[in-house]
């Protein structure tokens, strides 16, 4: 199982019923952007975690307004001017997480757009000349019609056939893939989105955000762009069987994983009422249908903000129940693991979080079983079988959700007879198996209803840091008029986004012509180099056709730390410029 963290947050606004997203220096004097946060505290976020999932980082209508949370989405492919920051400052962020061996998921608002400002269902941009048209210019052909927005039938178009219409909410004009006119239009965009953005910030995989309002055969084809990319889906539902329907038959066929609301709704419901058999009752998940699709989490930036959704109570024990199961995937919110210093109104769960993921990440490997269930104590296990060692020993997690009582049980064990065991939380002394595997223990009160009444026992002696895998980034830069970096022009250009290297790294880049050149003259080239803060030349490459095509140097090696600047110079370039692709690998480093 993996273990990531949705590294943003919603909290009430000031006025009733606003929902605001997590500070910005704009607004709150002394805060860094959501990218340039996540850029400072690479290093400690992939000591306790696998992946970060990132809010939408598309222009959406509110641009960098508190309550601009990306999923009001005005332009997709415009990556600057949000509340979270700057392209450059994203780019820097996932290198060095990646760096750090903590992958990154962007998010996918493909269901929804808001801010039309060309007329009803039309959204226009500009190129980089500010004259041509860029990419993603819509027409009410695009959209749903018939909701009453000034969205007549035709132009707008009728209602996909999506998984769930009754509840398909539209949250601004709402999409049309089966739909769409000029048929395939919408689809179209998507996909070259998708494949644009994942080259362009270098992130490993997505989540697709309301997928139960989106044409399913479309979701299917639209991830197919990415055939190696993994994908976790928002289907939001509470019974198992809708999401098993969704997930694994025609036409997703396991291709997405899918978050678990079932469990969460299970989680709820014993924490908030205190009554451990709420974790069982009537199933505890959809990941007791398919652990390999089960997308766990205990609240996230929809649940935690809607009355009757979020976990009020006992988020210790929670988060000690959730990191203990088989899933494809459990999903810590950034708003329980940060402390209030850095988002007001967060709940400071990390030294408890950090210590359960190390726990999780070492031991919970291999079939899992519960072992003793009643109002106040839910007791499972985990046997081991698997991870990276092939057998980690196994694991044992006990909660107490009684806050006047501490409880003394003796249960089976998966760890087997006159075993020594320790409680990696802290809570309890070592204890030690007896002739038939089974444990004595008392699990101390839910005092205070603090939710730390919690165990995890496993074999002694374990101590070692979870190691990452450090990895290098590669992100590219397309010169092309109607994306966000200009085609090359005679003379020198440097490109909008700098690189943040670590010293003595490898950086290497590939650059390709893109697009259609059948005017190019004989004795064009294109030139692109990498220089460090001092104007020292790491890498370069040409390519063209002129007799003086230099050796290239497409792979260096950074003699300093910091920021590195990527020009791009043209010879003997047509007026209108040549379209090109260039690819730059490199290892990031924390700001």
């Amino acid at each position: 199982m993996a273990i990531g963290l949705i590294a943003w947050a919603r909290f009430p606004g000031p006025a009733a019923g606003q929902r605001i997203t997590v500070p910005a220096p704009n607004t709150d004097p002394g805060k860094p952007f959501l990218w340039d946060f996540l850029h400072s505290e690479a290093t400690a976020i992939a000591s306790s975690f696998d992946i970060v999932q990132l809010p939408p980082w598309s222009l959406a209508e509110g641009g960098a307004s508190p309550g601009s949370d990306g999923y009001g989405l005005f332009e997709r492919r415009n990556l600057n001017g949000t509340r979270y920051g700057s392209l450059e400052s994203l780019m820097a962020a996932i290198a060095a997480l990646n760096a750090h061996g903590c992958q990154t998921y962007g998010d996918l608002v493909l269901h929804q757009m808001s801010g039309e400002n060309g007329g009803p269902g039309i959204f226009k941009y500009s190129g980089k000349d500010g004259n041509k048209v860029a990419r993603g210019q819509t027409a009410p052909g695009w959209f749903r019609g018939g909701l009453g927005g000034n969205d007549p039938i035709p132009p707008f178009r009728p209602e996909d056939d999506v998984p769930d219409r009754p509840d398909d909410e539209p949250f601004g004009r709402e999409l049309s893939y089966q739909n769409a006119i000029p048929a395939g239009v919408t689809e179209d965009d998507a996909k070259n989105y998708l494949t644009w953005v994942h080259a362009r910030t270098g992130a490993v995989g997505f989540r697709f955000d309301d997928t139960k309002g989106t044409h399913a055969q479309s979701v299917r084809r639209i991830m197919d762009a990415l055939p190696a990319t993994p994908f976790y889906s928002e289907y939001f539902d509470g019974n198992p069987a809708n999401l098993n329907t969704w997930a694994t038959q025609q036409p997703m066929n396991g291709r997405s994983a899918v978050q678990d609301f079932p469990l969460h709704f299970r989680i709820q419901a014993a924490c908030d009422n205190f009554d451990a058999t709420q974790l069982e009752q009537g199933g505890a998940g959809y990941f007791e249908w398919n652990s390999g699709l089960s997308v766990g989490f205990v609240d996230n930036p929809d649940t935690d903000t809607s009355p009757g959704q979020q976990v009020v109570f006992n988020k210790g024990l929670a988060y000690a129940y959730l990191l203990s199961l088989p899933l494809r995937l459990a999903l810590v919110y950034g708003k329980d693991y940060f402390p209030a210093s850095v988002w007001p109104g967060a709940y400071g769960l990390h030294t408890l979080i950090d210590n359960l993921t190390w726990i999780s990440r070492t031991f919970a490997f291999g079939a899992y079983q519960v072992l003793w269930l009643d109002r106040d104590v839910h007791v499972a296990s985990r046997d081991g079988n698997g991870g990276a060692a092939g057998n980690s020993g196994g694991l044992l997690t006990a909660l107490n959700f009684n806050t006047l009582s501490p409880r003394t049980i003796t249960c089976a064990t998966p760890f087997g007879p006159n075993r020594q065991l320790h409680d990696y939380t802290g809570h309890h002394g070592d204890i030690t198996t007896d002739n038939n595997g089974n444990a004595t223990f008392t699990i101390p009160s839910n005092a205070f209803a603090s939710g730390q009444s919690y165990l995890c026992f496993a074999p002694g002696g374990v101590n070692e840091a979870f190691s990452n895998r450090s990895r290098s980034t590669t992100q590219s830069y397309f010169g092309i008029f109607d994306l966000d970096v200009r085609p090359a022009m005679n003379g020198t250009h440097i490109l909008p986004q700098r690189v943040c290297c670590a010293k003595g790294s490898h950086i290497s880049i590939a650059l390709s012509l893109h697009g259609a050149h059948d005017a190019l003259p004989k004795g064009w080239a294109i030139n692109a180099t990498v220089t460090d803060k001092d104007d020292v030349l790491i890498a370069q490459l040409r390519i063209g056709t002129a007799s003086t095509i230099a050796p290239p140097k497409a792979l260096g090696k950074a003699t300093q730390t910091g920021w590195h600047t990527v020009t791009v110079e043209g010879f003997n370039i047509p007026a209108d410029g040549a379209g090109y692709r260039l690819d730059i690998n490199y290892t990031g480093h924390p700001a």
